[in-house]
């Protein structure tokens, strides 16, 4: 690719063995419009404690060869669920951005250290290959995981508005919101709609789009609709890349 090409980066959020027919489809969506194997995973090796990836051989198969095909895997957290006590600036995003899922918002240096380390161990077992980085669940990092990052050997770390590399991320790689979706109510979906459609022409100027799906997206046909004609408008402009790109 080009330095001077802009770069559309997609990604699906929360593979799991327990979401492995919703993965499908938001594989065969995003492959429809940007062709195979040009979008990131980001893998959770024990969703919320109940779908542990360690013991699912048949979706370990699948992980390899999806990242064999060329498709990113980044480590997504450990279990995806945030079961902390929060105060002050953290409790608000705990209780406003995510429900109960930004696992890393209030964990320990130690703790943090530790899950971070256990994933990357374990995405790397499974796929052969280096894991792409680590992008924390619901995208929210506490001082812990912040300092926990630069320790782990990832390459790269996604929050809501920046791409960076670990231990530099006052120089992020890349800037600007993630389009998303949110599935879990009706005035969520109905809020995520309406900044899909703004963005999708707000957004062009930008290098570097980033476009992130969930596995609740395809419960709902409006979600699916809007992802659709999102991937269309981004990929006019925008070449379908990989985030491994922006490190070069």
């Amino acid at each position: 690719m080009q330095v001077s090409e802009k770069r559309l980066l997609a990604s699906i959020h929360d593979v799991a063995p327990c979401f492995e027919s919703q993965v499908d489809r938001l594989a065969d969506l995003i492959e429809a419009r940007l062709g195979p194997a040009r979008y990131a995973m980001l893998v959770v090796p024990d969703h919320w404690g109940r779908a542990p990836i360690a013991e699912a051989r048949g979706f370990q198969a699948r992980l390899r060869a999806w990242a064999d095909s060329g498709v990113e895997m980044f480590v997504h957290g450990w279990f995806h669920r945030d079961t902390a006590e929060h105060k002050g600036a953290a409790s608000l995003k705990a209780r406003h951005m995510t429900a109960g899922e930004g696992e890393f918002l209030g964990l320990s240096h130690a703790e943090a250290l530790q899950r971070m380390r256990d994933g990357k161990a374990l995405v790397e077992d499974i796929i052969g290959k280096p894991a792409a980085g680590f992008i924390a669940p619901a995208w929210l990092y506490g001082p812990g995981a912040m300092q926990a990052l630069g320790e782990c050997g990832f390459a790269l770390a996604e929050d809501h508005m920046r791409v960076w590399r670990p231990g530099q991320e006052d120089k992020p790689l890349a800037r600007g919101p993630v389009v998303t979706w949110a599935s879990r109510s009706t005035m969520r979906t109905a809020s995520s709609l309406a900044f899909a459609a703004l963005a999708r022409p707000a957004l062009q100027p930008l290098r570097t789009l980033r476009l992130a799906v969930h596995p609740g997206d395809v419960t709902k046909a409006s979600i699916v609709a809007s992802i659709d004609a999102t991937l269309r408008a981004f990929s006019r402009r925008h070449v379908p890349g990989r985030y491994a790109d922006l490190l070069k």
